[in-house]
């Protein structure tokens, strides 16, 4: 399998489940079963994905000096997940609160403390850039050097920027302007996706884009031919909460594509695998192996 390097936030995640949204105010709630926590964070949840996948992976992160740490590193230990790149660089670990209702929706509530004003040491990301052969690269402002470096040594880039506006965004720009595979997600589109696809490979011509598009699937860009394609979405179980389910579709996406090269294979796997996660309600859990993913999407197939 591959050997791939993500660089990305952990945070401790609460979950907690609502009757609906808007929340009505009450003074106190008893939702038994419906609060839990969990470590989570965009680079937990993608290199927890891709080690259940069987890929070969390391994590960059930076984690504090606190009990909520302490979490981090027994769960990095019970997911078999290696701990060589995660520092104790903050105070304060990240933290996030996600409310989900009864029919998937989400809102997230993410802490960041000052995990943004910190770098990583760079003679560690130098020793995990130089023994990987793909870069995931999360955008979290300690992954921002890594752009470069990874580009100096001929890594696959890939990168999700989640929900955007602006071709110019400023926060974001960097990301788009160094990805290979680029991921966002249509929450927060001016035009309809197929435009903007359109728009994304003309200024900053990812090999791949990949546009989420929540309950109606996914749009895939190739630059090399120029090609669009909407895939629609699956449903392979009940949907529970649909936090996580962009981090799925991305991690899927990066495990194939970087084994094959084949987006067109990658993007229709990584449908099943999202469809099949949100069945969970944390967004690192939820997960298929290698395995179960192929037989379930060999399933799809035969449905078809």
């Amino acid at each position: 399998m591959s050997e791939i390097l993500v660089a990305g936030l952990i945070n401790l995640e609460v979950t907690l489940r609502v009757e609906g949204f808007p929340v009505d105010y009450t003074p106190v709630r008893y939702p038994f079963f419906g609060v839990d926590s969990s470590v989570s964070g965009v680079g937990y949840n993608v290199v927890k994905a891709l080690v259940t996948l069987g890929d070969t992976v390391d994590l960059l992160s930076i984690v504090g000096r606190d009990a909520a740490a302490r979490m981090v590193w027994e769960s990095l230990r019970a997911d078999g997940i290696p701990r060589d790149f995660v520092v104790d660089g903050i105070d304060h670990t990240p933290h996030s609160v996600i409310l989900y209702d009864q029919g998937g929706r989400r809102q997230i509530n993410v802490d960041l403390k000052d995990v943004q004003e910190q770098g990583y040491p760079e003679a560690l990301a130098d020793k995990a850039l130089d023994r990987c052969s793909a870069a995931v690269l999360c955008n979290i402002n300690f992954s921002r050097p890594l752009l470069s470096k990874a580009r100096e040594r001929g890594k696959l880039i890939a990168t999700d920027v989640h929900a955007i506006s602006d071709l110019d965004d400023p926060y974001n720009r960097d990301f788009m302007r160094h990805a290979d595979v680029l991921f966002m997600s249509d929450e927060l589109l001016p035009c309809p996706a197929e435009a903007w696809a359109g728009a994304v490979l003309d200024r900053y011509s990812p090999e791949v884009l990949v546009i989420g598009l929540g309950a109606r699937g996914a749009l895939l860009a190739v630059d090399d031919d120029r090609s669009v394609e909407h895939v629609p979405a699956v449903q392979t179980r009940e949907i529970v909460s649909t936090i996580g389910a962009g981090d799925a579709l991305f991690s899927a996406f990066v495990h194939r594509y970087v084994e094959s090269q084949n987006a067109y294979e990658a993007i229709r796997l990584a449908v099943v695998f999202a469809s099949y996660k949100i069945g969970e309600a944390g967004a690192a859990e939820g997960f298929l192996d290698s395995e179960a993913l192929d037989a379930l999407y060999d399933k799809e197939l035969e449905a078809v």
